[in-house]
């Protein structure tokens, strides 16, 4: 088991302090990652916080999933790995194919 939890529903307002001390009281916070808007700098409404150990991730699975905090039921699981996004191609443009009519 992964000592990396994901968690959502988070409101606009809490802050990595915030997320750290809840964690807190279930272990050892390694790390809080909150995740920005990179066009706003406003939270996302979801965070990545890290335990010491895959034990105190599911003490803190099983104490923090559906608490309050900041008046949002959490929603707290193992987070799963980043799915690779494929490098662009993906639409619209023009392509370099031949097709089409021709080009004189």
């Amino acid at each position: 088991m992964n000592s990396k939890l994901f968690v959502g529903n988070l409101s606009f307002n809490t802050t990595e302090n915030d997320l750290n001390d809840a964690f807190a009281a279930h272990g050892t916070v390694a790390e809080v990652n909150l995740m920005l808007d990179r066009a706003s700098g406003r939270s996302r409404g979801f965070a990545f916080v890290t335990m010491s150990s895959p034990e105190e991730a599911q003490k803190a699975i099983d104490g923090m999933h559906g608490k309050t905090l900041d008046g949002r039921a959490l929603t707290v699981n193992i987070a799963r790995p980043r799915e690779e996004r494929s490098g662009g191609g993906g639409g619209g443009g023009r392509r370099s194919f031949g097709g089409g009519r021709p080009r004189y």
